[in-house]
């Protein structure tokens, strides 16, 4: 696991460029605390940071074939190196190094691109054929590993984070309206696009080739579903038998590592389940690691003690508080290089600091079983939506959503014609390829009343659900409609918030490397293939997952109803008991907000005066408050364009600084 930076192009001679890499990888040596390296030939430089996982000692890159053709700076794990290294030397391969960066490096030497298609892993690479004058760059099928590029003065610029791409002269940072938009509509950019105009996110299962100053963009893999009506035939007892040995192994391949490998901990049943097959994995016993809160709505401490104590892990906690959170945030924004719409990632910041703190790098995770298996509220609520849409006069149906949302007390005194109206059953539109994520578009686009008449008028009718709904693949249209959900949410929410401003960015910030066994591609095409009951079971969220985990947990937390991890919003910055951070308010005032120019500063006082009080209508305040403070972050952190600096990093309490200052 590491980080990685380059160009290729002729902007910089063999006098310029030594230093242009190194502080390249300067800017994301947090990715890399156990080593850097740097490489350059004519027209081509690499820079790269290393977290040592794999071959401790001969790991080092960038890494050049032994005939010097080949030259590699990978960012990741390839967790069948072991298979692939015995397949090469069945072919006559040798190897210098125990590491999975040369196992790599040789089969790309033998098959090109086409080695994608035998990789198991989470990767990001940068591969340079010599002889060929002709760069390779590679992201996962999932989106793990991040890899961003642009292009500035006929040369080609890419790193595993924007913030190496802004050390170059001349690139400068510039919010992206659009990419503002997509946020504050769907979560997320849609890639390509990012938070910085004219930077880009190759996507993932996307590969970049550089030859002769042009770019050729394709994808080696696509997620895809069978027809609707057409799924896997096989018993339901033979496919939970068959999930659980390909989880199984997909844990045993990421249990590879010359250090420690510990877990994450939520307290759900996809957390838990990891965290079963992995325990007999770990020679010396497993480490496991969990987050708890003060408040009830979100902690799960007693589930994780639960399982814990039933797995006989070594286990430990971390708590995060309001104030914790406040208090972290502007750092936070730093590392996730985009404005976000909850403070979700805060806490997993500290509880990756957890795992630094325990001397661990390595860490599994349980993210992806709600995407494969059809787990979130969503999957429930579209079901339950097109079966009120039947009988649209109904008062009874709507009363079934208070089952989905047990854990929301508000929701549970609300009429048939509230939840009615709240969950948008009249006039939908059933075919609608959106559909089972419009109310969710709906009450987050609903922020945008909060944007300056400048902005407003930047955008004019850009809509950012059409043009989500323009991409999706043609085939979308043939897919069973939980399919179709499955899909958005995989897609696009997965590698683009989850995976990255709450995985990758979170973890590395204290160079910890998380792995994703529910992301193996087997397990995912697996699931894929699933028929919809399989994974979602008349409202029971992934059917199939807790029957395969029956016997492996406590029955009550196989039965466990899902409970989405969250953490307080807009509470943790405002409101009674709180005291403010200085920066809350200097970056919500007016004169900060004229500054951007992106939002209505008369608006923004009245929800920065709502939030005091605490009384916030709900989702839409929370998200804009959270969204608009990490954007006026954003700004502060990043634009080239601000006229002066905010001093919010001396405003900061001593505690919640990282070694790592932006």
């Amino acid at each position: 696991m590491c980080g990685f930076a380059g160009y290729v192009g002729e902007a910089f001679g063999p006098d310029r460029a030594p230093s242009l890499l190194s502080a390249m990888g300067h800017a994301i040596a947090h990715r890399g605390p156990d080593g850097s390296g740097i490489w350059t030939s004519a027209g081509i430089g690499l820079s790269h940071v290393r977290l040592s996982i794999v071959g401790l000692s001969d790991g080092t890159q960038p890494m050049t074939s032994a005939d010097g053709r080949y030259t590699i700076a990978f960012n990741g794990e390839i967790f069948n190196y072991v298979e692939l290294r015995d397949a090469l030397k069945s072919r006559g391969a040798i190897f210098r190094t125990g590491s999975d960066t040369e196992v790599l490096l040789q089969l790309y030497a033998l098959e090109g691109e086409a080695c994608l298609a035998r990789l198991n892993g989470d990767f990001a690479f940068a591969i340079w054929d010599a002889t060929e004058h002709r760069l390779v760059l590679a992201r996962d099928r999932m989106g793990v590993r991040p890899l961003f590029y642009t292009e500035h003065q006929g040369t080609l610029y890419f790193a595993s984070e924007v913030k190496a791409l802004l050390t170059v002269p001349g690139i400068e940072a510039e919010i992206d309206p659009i990419a503002l938009d997509q946020i504050f509509t769907l979560w997320a950019p849609i890639a390509p696009r990012t938070a910085f105009r004219n930077i880009f996110e190759l996507e993932p299962g996307q590969i970049l080739v550089r030859e002769n100053g042009e770019n050729r963009l394709s994808a080696y893999w696509t997620l895809d579903f069978p027809d609707a009506g057409e799924h896997d035939e096989t018993s339901e007892t033979d496919r939970a038998e068959e999930l659980l040995a390909l989880l199984t192994d997909a844990i045993r391949l990421r249990m590879r590592a010359d250090v420690p490998v510990g877990s994450y901990l939520s307290g759900g049943l996809d957390s838990s389940l990891i965290s079963a097959l992995a325990a007999p994995m770990a020679p010396n016993g497993l480490n496991t690691f969990s987050l708890t809160f003060e408040s009830a709505e979100h902690d799960e401490s007693g589930f994780q003690r639960q399982v814990a104590a039933a797995l006989g892990t070594r286990h430990h906690s971390v708590a995060s508080s309001p104030e914790a959170i406040a208090a972290a945030f502007p750092q936070i924004i730093g590392f996730t290089e985009r404005p976000i719409l909850r403070t979700a990632p805060a806490p997993l910041h500290r509880l990756a600091g957890l795992v630094r703190e325990n001397g661990m790098k390595v860490v599994l995770t349980g993210e992806g079983a709600d995407e494969v298996f059809a787990g979130y509220d969503i999957f429930r609520e579209a079901k339950l939506r097109r079966f009120c849409a039947r009988q649209p006069g109904s008062k009874v149906r709507p009363h079934l959503f208070r089952r989905l949302y047990p854990y929301l007390p508000g929701l549970q005194q609300q009429s048939s014609d509230y939840l009615a109206a709240f969950f948008g059953v009249a006039g939908i539109n059933p075919s609608d390829p959106l559909f089972s994520h419009r109310p969710r578009i709906k009450t987050t686009a609903a922020t945008r009343i909060f944007y300056s008449d400048d902005q407003k008028q930047t955008l004019g009718a850009y809509d950012a659900a059409q043009e989500l709904a323009a991409r999706l693949p043609q085939r979308f249209a043939r897919w069973h409609p939980l399919h179709q959900a499955q899909y958005l949410e995989t897609s696009h929410l997965l590698p683009g918030y989850i995976l990255s401003s709450q995985g990758d960015r979170m973890a590395m910030a204290h160079g910890i490397e998380g792995r994703f066994p529910f992301l193996d591609h087997r397990l995912v095409e697996f699931a894929a293939r699933l028929s919809p009951d399989a994974k979602l079971k008349g409202l029971n969220e992934k059917h199939i997952l807790r029957k395969a985990a029956k016997g492996l947990l406590p029955e009550n937390v196989v039965e466990r109803q899902k409970q989405p991890y969250r953490a307080p919003d807009s509470s943790s910055f405002t409101g009674p008991g709180i005291t403010e951070q200085a920066y809350v308010s200097d970056l919500l005032s007016q004169a900060s907000l004229a500054q951007s120019g992106l939002f209505n500063a008369s608006a923004v006082s009245k929800l920065h005066g709502k939030c005091r009080r605490q009384d916030v209508a709900g989702f839409r305040d929370n998200a804009a408050f959270v969204g608009i403070l990490s954007t006026q972050i954003w700004i502060d952190r990043f634009s080239s364009n601000r006229s002066e600096k905010s001093e919010i990093s001396t405003r900061l309490p001593v505690n919640a600084s990282t070694s790592l200052k932006f």
